[in-house]
């Protein structure tokens, strides 16, 4: 990090390596980066370079959902962001989808094209998917509207009310996603190689230095201690998650959000129910970098799903675990280039995997001067308003 200082025992000869492009963070934006950066520009020497390895964070310990739009439904982004932002930001997470499914094998990822559903748990959150499934249908994208009895037999459930069926969401492994990007971006990467300073041309840790003509930060959360100038971007916000196992198979076989997406599951290849969210009762803990679950969002998100579902009444917790995810102002992410003269990609408000793939090549358009129709929305100099809601405060 920026300041960092060394003692004369500890200062010695740095490995050097130099670079086109030297990408810092190997989750879901820096392995898409370097893999569109691989197609596009080909003759460019690409480095990738990790603290730990590729999807460490929060690209590795997320529910796998591959979703569409950028909040929990399409009334609340137009509330958020008018009409033609929201209209823009879903296309833009079609063409994510869109995208990664014709570029990359789906079976090398675990892709399930299932659908995903948004179900209320409300009476207000009803009526908005219900408006939504309207307005989706007038912009052309489409959805289904399901009926209470629909939803809950469908998923084997109990107490939800109606729910907006959005055909082209899915599941994946992200963690696969992105060990696939990677190998296949032909950049070279470096794993456990904790950076420390950035530059606009370079990339420094304790015992290396990579000198780059263009340096991209992709590292999350962890930006803002790279690059000071990102401190206003993004913010870190802990989730925490559990495996439950059924005592018998069930019938849920799409990923779920509820209760303004502060809830959400899916099952996974073994049968297993993960289970996440409940931060919106633990705010003031769930923040920080801390790599830990705590026993009373446990509880939570087990009452939750016992309450919800008959069938996991008697399941068996696998295992839980926790995640650190960069959360912005407005609850859209920032991608582009800072006054230092870096490129950066942060903020994306636990939507890393619906924005991720397409962002990527957003990035690289970026670098190579190619012009991107969606560079305005995501710019860093863009004016923000504190978008609560958005950003699940």
């Amino acid at each position: 990090m920026p300041g960092v200082t060394r003692s004369v025992w500890q200062s010695r000869k740095a490995a050097r390596e130099a670079c086109d492009v030297c990408i810092v963070g190997a989750g879901i934006l820096g392995a898409s980066t370097a893999w569109w950066l691989g197609k596009l520009a080909p003759r460019l020497r690409v480095v990738v370079v990790d603290a730990r390895w590729p999807a460490y964070g929060a690209s590795g310990r997320n529910a796998g959902f591959l979703l569409q739009g950028a909040v929990t439904d399409y009334v609340s982004d137009i509330r958020l962001y008018g009409i033609d932002r929201a209209r823009a930001l879903r296309t833009f997470t079609h063409e994510n989808r869109d995208q990664l499914l014709a570029e990359i094998p789906t079976e090398s990822f675990g892709f399930v094209p299932s659908g995903s559903l948004t179900v209320a748990g409300e009476t207000e959150e009803e009526e908005r998917l219900r408006e939504s499934a309207a307005l989706m249908d007038r912009d052309g994208f489409p959805a289904e509207l399901l009926g209470a009895s629909a939803v809950n037999t469908r998923l084997g459930s109990k107490d939800y009310r109606s729910g907006l069926l959005v055909p082209t969401g899915g599941m994946l492994n992200p963690a696969e996603l992105v060990g696939q990007l990677i190998a296949r971006s032909g950049a070279t990467s470096h794993t456990h190689r904790p950076v420390l300073h950035v530059d606009a041309d370079a990339v420094e840790g304790g015992d290396f230095r990579i000198a780059a003509g263009t340096v991209v930060v992709c590292a999350g959360p962890w930006t803002a201690e790279l690059l000071p100038e990102a401190a206003r971007f993004v913010r870190p916000v802990r989730a925490q998650m559990m495996a439950l196992e059924p005592a018998r198979p069930m019938t849920l076989d799409l990923p779920i959000y509820s209760h303004e997406g502060f809830y959400y599951l899916r099952p996974d290849p073994r049968g297993r129910i993960l289970v996440g969210g409940a931060r919106h009762l633990h705010r003031e803990v769930e923040v920080g970098f801390r790599d830990a679950t705590t026993p009373a969002l446990q509880a939570d998100l087990l009452d939750y799903a016992r309450r919800h579902f008959p069938e996991l009444a008697r399941a068996r917790k696998v295992t839980a675990w926790a995640g650190t995810m960069g959360f912005s102002p407005d609850g859209l992410p920032f991608v582009g280039r800072v006054p230092s003269g870096a490129y950066l990609a942060t903020g994306f408000t636990g939507h890393g995997m619906a924005y991720g793939f397409r962002s990527g090549r957003l990035l690289a358009n970026l670098v190579t001067g190619t012009e991107d129709p969606f560079a305005a929305l995501f710019d860093p100099e863009r004016p923000t308003a504190a978008a609560s809601q958005c950003a699940s405060d």
